[in-house]
């Protein structure tokens, strides 16, 4: 069995910055995926919040830290402290993976891609489809530039009109621009709309916080809605991407439906699985670090 490299003066560093950190996943996943591949890597959390990012920052560029992931708020931060951003990022406005070249930082988002991924890994290949996605935060912005960017043909996101939805709008105008989907925004409250879009969708995506635990009574959607089949359709997919609980309210509403549904933890494996590439340019072994920690 393989074992973790003795670290010496040769090995790369690669950590998460954020706060809280010690709940996180991903040095297991990570430190694991370097035992397996035999390489001289190590991955470490820093309790790091958006007062002192600038200078963590700055101590890792010049440190020579290979590079690392950032968690909200900080993921809003980091992108005036790069030196480039990559497309998906520039569109979001977030990074979660910084790459060090030589002292030059770029900036990634690969939340989007996991989605993206996980969805296949489900069974769902939304290239060419429709998708409902409610939510206009961190995550949604993340999953809907991926999608628009890989090519999800409509995506009608649904948002609370609150101090945010300017900038939902701003994204989407960007999206529109940028890519061949087309995106519309709209407001949560307008039933009807609603209804007919997740009518028209092939997958309908759940990126709030609504559900998760403690408070997994929380559905975003009503109960009542999921007994019209002319809305939950046979063919519609649903994911949320809360995994605390595994099966959201939602989740269960929806299988009770009959419905295919996913949760969110295969997207923060693959999101990850894309920042090990990005540093080491070495594909994760994701199928054996899904049954070691994603079980």
């Amino acid at each position: 069995m393989s074992e973790l490299r003795e670290i010496t003066g040769t090995t790369v560093l690669t950590g998460l910055l954020g706060s809280p950190v010690k709940h996180s996943k991903s040095p297991l996943m990570h430190n694991k995926a370097f035992e397996l591949l035999d390489l001289d890597y190590r991955y470490l959390c820093f309790e790091i919040d958006e007062s002192n990012l600038e200078k963590a920052v700055e101590g890792l560029r010049v440190m020579g830290v290979r590079g690392f992931n950032l968690t909200m708020p900080n993921k809003n931060l980091m992108v005036d402290l790069c030196d480039e951003l990559d497309i998906s990022s520039e569109i979001a406005g977030a990074v979660n993976t910084v790459v060090n070249e030589n002292g030059r930082l770029k900036g990634y988002t690969t939340d989007g891609i996991g989605f993206m991924r996980s969805a296949i890994d489900a069974g769902h290949d939304i290239i060419g489809k429709r998708m409902v996605l409610l939510g206009a935060g961190g995550a949604a912005t993340a999953i809907l530039t991926q999608a628009a960017l890989d090519g999800v043909t409509e995506i009608d996101v649904f948002s609370i009109k609150d101090q945010f939805y300017p900038r939902a709008e701003a994204m989407v105008e960007k999206l529109n621009d940028k890519t061949s989907s087309k995106v519309r925004l709209h407001d949560f409250d307008d039933e009807s709309v609603f209804k007919t879009a997740i009518a028209n969708a092939d997958i309908l995506t759940n990126a709030t916080s609504v559900g998760m635990a403690p408070k997994v009574e929380g559905c975003i959607i009503d109960e009542s809605w999921f007994k019209d089949k002319s809305v939950f359709h046979d063919a519609l997919a649903v994911a949320d991407i809360i995994y605390n609980p595994l099966e959201t309210k939602l989740l269960r509403l929806a299988r009770e439906a009959g419905l295919s549904t996913f949760n969110g933890m295969y997207m923060l494996l693959y999101q990850g699985a894309a920042s090990f590439k990005y540093w080491t340019d070495k594909d994760m072994p994701t199928e054996e670090i899904k049954k070691l920690y994603f079980q």
